[in-house]
Formats: C-alpha cells, structure tokens, sequence
C-alpha cells in the first residue's frame, strides 16, 4: 500500500499524508494574526488547501483534533468553524482541547478524513 506525503515548510512534518483511502492533515495560522477569529479563519483555510492537495475536503471529513491555547476562545473559535464546516451532514466526530501551543498559535486542527469520490 502506497503512502504519499505533502510536505510543507516545517521541518520533521507533513501538512498531509494519504494512506489507505485516507488523509491526515494538519494546520495553523502561519501569518500570525491576531486574535481567535483572524488565526481560526486562517488556520481553516490552510487546512482546506491540504486537504484539496490530497485529494478530499471538508465535506469528506470524520474525525477533527481542535487545540486551543486557551479554551475560554472556545465560542468564539465554535462559531467559525460551524459556518466552515457547512450542514449537519459534513460534521466529523469532533474534540477540542486546551494546549501549550508554540509561538503566537492560537490554534492547530488536526484531521482525518476520507479521499473524496
């Protein structure tokens, strides 16, 4: 079975990697922004080109690892990621958790979905 893997600008990871009809992706806001809102957008739209890069979506997502560094920012990160993630019918089984994240990061998502088609 093949493993294919995206790599990115971060040293020793991969933004995604595809094996067995799955995808493994990760992002976070490379820019810095500031506040909940601007890194969540930020960190979605990474995550959504990884995901097209490999071949699937948001649409195709089943399992998502939101970590936050503080989890007082949950509503306001809850709001944006329910207006990405679309209908009821898109939502993977979800968890968010509250973590010493590095630098000025805000949040990280990490996912697995499947290939889309």
């Amino acid at each position: 079975m093949t493993t294919t893997r995206l790599h990115g600008n971060n040293a020793g990871r991969c933004r995604a990697v595809i094996h067995g009809g799955l995808v493994y992706a990760v992002a976070t806001d490379t820019s810095s922004a500031q506040g909940i809102a601007a890194q969540t957008r930020q960190t979605l739209q990474a995550l959504e080109k990884n995901l097209i890069d490999a071949g699937s979506d948001r649409t195709c997502l089943l399992q998502a690892t939101i970590y936050l560094q503080d989890m007082a920012m949950k509503s306001e990160m809850d709001a944006i990621w329910c207006a990405w993630i679309g209908d009821e019918e898109n939502w993977p089984q979800r968890a968010c958790v509250g973590a010493d994240l590095a630098g000025d990061d805000l949040i990280e998502i990490v996912v697995t979905a499947r290939l889309a088609g």
